[in-house]
């Protein structure tokens, strides 16, 4: 998958970016980060088109919430890890943390709850413009810091000859990748624990 869209970023550059950051957003930020270092793309037009993308994504998802909620969950939770016992955890953290909730789940790209965050705050009615301010602040650092990574990969990649070499730093990066995720559904997890007991 991930081949492909590199070939494509290659080819179309910034036209494609923002269709596939409403859904690909994580991934193809460190992607474009890569591709900067290698000089395919340049840093201001991919990150403007990456906030974009990421931006809509997120005000589709607010809509959903807020327009079919527990209708969507009945029928589609199941095909995108979104359950009426995440809801529900969610719903909890935004009595707890305000509508707070909603930046560190952006900076933190919800440790498994993003898409369920996102959801619920159109479900509860947090305010649209309050919504919006929120995700596009914690956007502009979560954005910044996933291109800076594969900036890093890309001149770790650039920076040995030897095809062992860009196979390790290859393998470095899917390590540091399966990490985060372990840990993100460690805390989920967690997080569902304490608020079921």
């Amino acid at each position: 998958m991930e081949t492909s869209i590199i070939s494509l970023l290659i080819h179309y550059k910034y036209v494609i970016i923002i269709p596939l950051a409403t859904t690909e957003g994580q991934i193809l930020s460190i992607i474009c980060g890569f591709l900067i270092r290698l000089g395919y793309l340049n840093f201001l037009p991919a990150y403007l088109c990456l906030i974009t993308g990421n931006l809509i994504g997120d005000i589709g998802w607010y809509c959903i919430g807020y327009f079919w909620g527990k209708r969507f969950v009945d029928r589609f939770g199941k095909y995108v890890s979104i359950t009426e016992e995440k809801i529900s955890v969610v719903e909890k953290l935004f009595r707890r943390y305000d509508s707070s909730i909603l930046l560190i789940s952006k900076l933190t790209n919800g440790f498994g709850f993003a898409l369920v965050t996102l959801m619920t705050a159109g479900m509860i009615r947090i305010s649209f413009k309050k919504y919006m301010l929120l995700n596009f602040f914690g956007q502009i650092f979560w954005t910044g810091g996933l291109l800076g990574l594969g900036f890093i990969f890309g001149h770790a990649y650039e920076s040995v000859a030897s095809v062992f070499g860009k196979l390790t730093v290859v393998a470095g990066f899917i390590l540091i990748v399966v990490l985060f995720l372990g840990y993100s559904n460690y805390l989920r997890n967690k997080m569902i624990r304490n608020d079921t007991v």
